[in-house]
């Protein structure tokens, strides 16, 4: 049975805003995707019209319609006294719906490149860039509360600290960067130099991004996003500041100027080349190429076989060094030690 909690532990606890905000943004955004779907779609958002992928017309609004359901199961009070296996069940619905929200608004990345250079020749559309925005914001609000729920039900079963929420097996902070968190560093190096190598096998002139300053600046963040950046999540330039910084040498590197750009930048890579690799499987299996020639941009089919993949691991070690660096800085509960 199920530990009341009351007093100072109970306050600590999660507590139910977070589903019931998700639950109005996601059915506000619903509403918004049922009124584009019933024939009122702009034809300004995307390229390719659309401004989500995988799921799009009205299974985009099935899927808001999902979450809005998992969201409002979530905020009220009974779903706490739930059996084991009704709670796994809308645990996993709840991660389910948080991850297709998320995938389905992947081409976000490109809006926040070709919105941060717009000289670079990326096409930026606002309106489809801000529709991508609010279904990834309610992808991961969606994940947020499911989170939430999962911690409220620790301290609840107290198998978890009241003071932090997190289970009583949960790992607490690491002694020292573990090698897998190197591998991964360097698995994501390797992704950017390959990307890099197959540029060069096929000309640096064969690419549909627009010289200027801002393709200087696109290929100075590329290199360091690809070495600097994920060398930094294992080593200890990456926590406390050089010798050689001026004014800052010694002192200790915010913990968020590595670690937000690191998660960000890893969590696009996946999410975009992750459903791009899934494509091109899919187009390949069936005996097209992934990639027609077409706009004047005509690359072998093996080029995007090297480089998409190449993106992915990227972003998948950078993602486990972004762990790795999130454990290792992170300050230990005081109650729990974790």
């Amino acid at each position: 049975m199920a530990t009341t909690i009351t007093g100072p532990t109970a306050a600590r606890t999660p507590g139910r805003r977070l589903p019931a905000a998700g639950l109005a943004w996601v059915t506000a955004y619903g509403a918004l995707r049922a009124y584009w779907a019933s024939g009122h779609l702009p034809g300004d958002l995307s390229p390719v019209r659309t401004d989500l992928v995988v799921f799009t017309g009205w299974g985009s609004v099935a899927l808001c319609g999902a979450a809005a359901i998992v969201l409002a199961a979530l905020a009220l009070a009974r779903a706490d006294r739930v059996g084991r296996g009704l709670r796994l069940a809308l645990t996993a619905a709840g991660w389910t719906a948080a991850v297709c929200l998320v995938a389905s608004g992947a081409m976000l990345l490109l809006d926040v490149v070709g919105g941060i250079l717009p000289g670079l020749g990326i096409g930026f559309y606002p309106l489809g860039a801000l529709s991508r925005a609010a279904v990834v914001a309610a992808g991961i609000t969606t994940g947020l509360s499911v989170r939430a729920y999962t911690v409220r039900h620790a301290v609840r079963d107290r198998a978890g600290c009241a003071a932090c929420g997190r289970p009583a097996t949960a790992p607490g902070p690491l002694g020292r960067t573990p090698a897998w968190a190197f591998w991964a560093a360097y698995l994501a190096v390797a992704g950017c130099v390959t990307r890099i190598v197959a540029q060069a096998v096929v000309g640096f002139g064969e690419s549909p991004m627009s010289a200027g300053p801002s393709a200087v600046l696109f290929e100075a963040g590329f290199v360091l996003g690809g070495s600097l950046l994920p060398l930094a999540l294992v080593h200890p330039f990456g926590r406390t500041w050089p010798r050689w910084v001026p004014g800052l040498a010694g002192r200790r590197v915010p913990r968020r100027l590595v670690l937000w750009p690191g998660t960000a930048i890893s969590g696009g890579l996946v999410v975009y080349f992750g459903l791009m690799l899934l494509q091109m499987c899919w187009e390949r299996l069936h005996g097209r190429n992934p990639f027609p020639p077409e706009g004047g941009l005509d690359l072998p089919e093996a080029f995007f076989w090297v480089a998409v993949p190449a993106y992915f691991a990227w972003g998948a070690g950078m993602a486990a060094a972004a762990r790795g660096y999130a454990r290792l800085t992170r300050t230990p509960c005081a109650s729990c030690g974790h």
